[in-house]
């Protein structure tokens, strides 16, 4: 009953933030062999940078997830934006499923579509990781907007995250049918309203909002590294 009635309670955010926070508590058990079928040992000398990059798959997609279920409650007008993760987080979820012991990483994955010279081409896992990452950093940066104020208008505070997140990669068809999409988001009250507990206070939600921001950026920061070391970092959409 105790369990039901905090999960009646929280939140996306709390969710999130429970997720990140256990992510980096745990210790995450190399499977050495598999690693090192995918790539011999001699193959990586000098590649060190690439070796120590580690991003454990499941942690990831569930921060993803979260942020599906908050575009399920916003509604339909992100039906766009959702159904771009959902099939980003089908594909890497897909590969991981074909083997675990290989797949627990998204690095391993980028590391075969890579040295495959697969990654660019088609809907692969590589470009699937590269969007979702950027998605979630245009939410990261709606979010640091809405934490400086709670007041700020809703439609400008989403074309300036737009702006400097996603829309350099987008081509115009992309760009395009964003636009509109994320021009049909609910007012300010409406989305403070949807990130909020049912317990939490205005306070409360920028206090764990702003928690999140701290675990989440790093996140990024390592995705982005990740990215930039397999040369997806300049991946555009059409």
């Amino acid at each position: 009953m105790k369990r039901r009635r905090e999960a009646e309670m929280s939140s996306e955010i709390r969710s999130a933030i429970q997720e990140l926070s256990s992510a980096a508590e745990r210790d995450v058990v190399k499977p050495a062999a598999k690693r090192e079928s995918v790539k011999p040992a001699a193959e990586r000398e000098g590649d060190d940078l690439q070796t120590t990059l580690q991003i454990p798959i499941k942690p990831f997609l569930s921060l993803c997830k979260l942020l599906i279920q908050v575009l399920d409650k916003i509604g339909p007008t992100m039906a766009v934006l959702r159904q771009d993760i959902h099939q980003n987080i089908q594909r890497l979820e897909t590969i991981h499923d074909s083997d675990p012991l290989i797949y627990w990483d998204v690095v391993e994955i980028l590391r075969k579509e890579v040295s495959e010279g697969k990654a660019k081409k088609g809907p692969t896992c590589s470009k699937a990781f590269v969007w979702l990452t950027r998605s979630l950093d245009f939410s990261v940066a709606l979010l640091k907007l809405l934490v400086e104020d709670f007041e700020r208008n809703m439609e400008q505070a989403v074309e300036d995250s737009y702006n400097i997140t996603l829309k350099p990669w987008h081509g115009w068809i992309s760009s395009a049918a964003y636009k509109v999409a994320l021009k049909l988001v609910p007012d300010t009250k409406s989305l403070i309203d949807i990130l909020k507990a049912k317990d939490a206070d205005d306070d409360t939600l920028k206090k764990e909002m702003q928690t999140l921001i701290s675990l989440v950026v790093p996140e990024l920061e390592r995705n982005y590294e990740t990215m930039r070391t397999y040369g997806l970092d300049k991946l555009k959409s059409t």
